[in-house]
């Protein structure tokens, strides 16, 4: 049994870690570079402090959680988008016909070549030194917001009424630079210096409001945990919810058949002789046999198994061994001898002072 139950907790053990690993493998990769630049992000490569940062300096911003095309509608804004992949120079295209009308886009994360440049390097500023840690440039020729001797980090370029502004590093204030305060001030400054209400692209990050959900996925709640971060939890959840079911309805392991109650003639002859005994009021009967085998028992304790005693030989040996009266063991004796009916309470009262005999010895 004992075998049983260890080869069904290895199983359990073995299935989930084999889940778990699937998961790790497929999905929260995935989900994790898709979360990446979310000011909703704690880890290094979120922005979650940053947005806090822009709070505390009392500037308003707001997360913007539906598509763009809504936003579309919207001048003289200024959008922040902070790609969890390099984003190709080709796509900022699409945007100029909003940026045409007055709009500030600012993109982190733009996709350009790799150069020769050390990965981390320190560029002054008037509020600190700003870090940036890539080896890729903008090598084209550009207005020139931040860069060096290889080519620009953060460019920018005038579309029409709109201004579009550039940068090769996702990470320009990421959770991860929050002892670099020249980076945080840095791109608050950007973001504020036109003066346009702020927002932040969380709908890139699979962030969205209420109504886009229930528009997009008809309020089907798993479409909407599969676009999401939430996915890898829900699925480890509902795992160890199948696995937890499964193992309440036992289906590891070989089904165990129930045995039968085996049957002990003895005890029901004996306990059917006892009441033909006790109806035919036979108790004499009863003490003589009892008392014989309590007198062999006795003599087995007193260590005389070899020899064949009587009565008054095996009371002089208890006696002996005991230092006990050897007039208490008599009384119980003769009891036996005198072959009289005794009641039933008398009875249980002669069987206790047999019990009591055997204890001595065993003290």
């Amino acid at each position: 049994m004992k075998t049983n139950n260890n080869r069904k907790i290895w199983l359990f053990g073995l299935f989930f870690i084999i889940i778990l690993i699937i998961i790790t493998i497929f999905v929260a990769p995935n989900n994790n570079k898709l979360n990446r630049g979310s000011t909703y992000n704690r880890n290094p490569d979120g922005y979650g402090a940053w947005y806090a940062y822009m709070e505390k300096k009392g500037t308003p911003i707001k997360r913007w959680q539906k598509p763009l095309e809504i936003l579309s509608n919207k001048e003289s804004i200024t959008l922040l988008q902070i790609y969890p992949n390099n984003l190709p120079s080709a796509l900022i295209n699409k945007q100029k016909d909003w940026l045409k009308k007055g709009n500030k886009l600012i993109i982190l994360g733009v996709k350009k070549s790799v150069t020769e440049a050390n990965f981390t390097t320190l560029h002054d500023y008037k509020l600190g030194q700003i870090k940036i840690e890539t080896k890729r440039r903008n090598k084209e020729e550009n207005d020139t917001i931040l860069g060096d001797k290889f080519g620009a980090i953060i460019w920018q370029e005038k579309i029409g009424k709109g201004q579009i502004i550039a940068s090769v590093t996702p990470d320009l204030a990421a959770n991860a630079y929050q002892d670099n305060p020249g980076n945080y001030e840095f791109l608050a400054k950007l973001v504020t210096e036109t003066g346009n209400p702020i927002y932040v692209d969380e709908y890139l990050h699979g962030y969205k409001d209420k109504e886009v959900i229930e528009k997009e996925v008809g309020g089907n709640i798993f479409s909407y945990f599969a676009k999401t971060p939430i996915l890898p939890i829900f699925i480890q959840v509902l795992v160890i919810i199948i696995v937890l079911i499964w193992d309440k309805n036992n289906r590891f392991g070989q089904i165990i058949k129930l045995v039968k109650p085996s049957i002990n003639n003895s005890s029901i002859y004996i306990k059917a002789l006892a009441g033909v005994l006790e109806k035919a009021e036979s108790s004499d009967f009863v003490i003589s046999t009892i008392n014989l085998e309590e007198q062999k028992q006795l003599q087995k304790l007193l260590g005389l198994n070899d020899k064949s005693l009587n009565s008054e030989r095996l009371i002089e040996a208890w006696g002996q061994q005991t230092g006990q009266p050897i007039k208490e063991l008599k009384s119980i004796v003769k009891v036996a001898e005198k072959k009289s009916k005794i009641n039933d309470a008398s009875l249980k009262k002669w069987l206790e002072k047999w019990q009591e005999i055997r204890e001595k010895i065993n003290n």
